[in-house]
């Protein structure tokens, strides 16, 4: 099988249990493979990215409080609506969005970026290696009884999600906790990494074609970043 085929394949093979649409019916996820990605540190084309979103972050908390813009309002609503605090626990577009009001810590030209894209059209968006992945990515409402493997105090820990609490897993165990909050080490992007996962959530009022624009900017900005990039994705809703 080739390198195409087997992104191809783990898109494909990609899921959304019927709990979660239960839970909104309305939540999307757009996923993006891309293959041939070189790693680079940050750099004048990604600081000037993200320099603009930075911008752009601290124009929306001029105009309203951050709880109030309409993306993390919805995910605050969805947080709640399995029973995380929301105050507690952000959602990643809230926390990201906060931290940029000020300025954000430069970590290598592909986090650079799609942090960027998050800001600069308000959806949450995860990064992993597909490569790194046991099994197809799935979003289910947990058991309680997976096991996500975490860093605290720079020492591994295992922890269990709550029961009903919405995670991303693969067959291994959870790879992002609470829908978009937390991602784990074992499935992180890397230096080392040349395929990159991009996980972008949404909700109403976030429309499709807004989401997809979204996915067309990350793809322009990887494309100049590392050109002959391909790029694979696929659309999952409860239609």
């Amino acid at each position: 099988m080739s390198r195409a085929d087997s992104h191809e394949h783990f898109l494909d093979a990609a899921s959304v249990e019927p709990a979660v649409f239960a839970l909104r019916p309305d939540y999307r996820a757009l996923l993006l493979v891309v293959d041939g990605l070189q790693a680079a540190p940050s750099n004048p084309a990604s600081e000037e990215l993200l320099d603009l979103a930075e911008a752009h972050a601290r124009t929306l908390l001029g105009e309203c409080a951050v709880e109030e813009l309409p993306h993390v309002a919805a995910w605050r609503e969805a947080y709640r609506a399995f029973g995380a605090k929301p105050q507690r626990t952000r959602n990643s577009l809230e926390a990201l969005t906060r931290r940029a009001g000020e300025k954000l810590p430069r970590v290598n030209a592909l986090t650079d970026i799609y942090n960027a894209i998050s800001l600069l059209h308000q959806v949450p968006i995860g990064g992993e290696d597909p490569d790194l992945y046991q099994g197809p990515a799935r979003l289910v409402r947990a058991t309680g009884d997976e096991h996500f493997e975490a860093f605290a105090n720079h020492a591994p820990v295992t922890e269990h999600p709550s029961p009903g609490e919405v995670i991303w897993r693969d067959d291994l165990g959870v790879t992002c906790r609470r829908w978009n909050w937390r991602q784990g080490p074992r499935t992180g992007l890397s230096d080392q990494t040349e395929t990159a996962l991009f996980i972008f959530d949404a909700l109403d009022p976030m429309t499709n074609e807004a989401l997809h624009a979204a996915a067309a900017d990350l793809t322009t900005a990887l494309t100049l970043a590392s050109p002959g990039v391909t790029v694979s994705q696929r659309l999952m809703s409860a239609q």
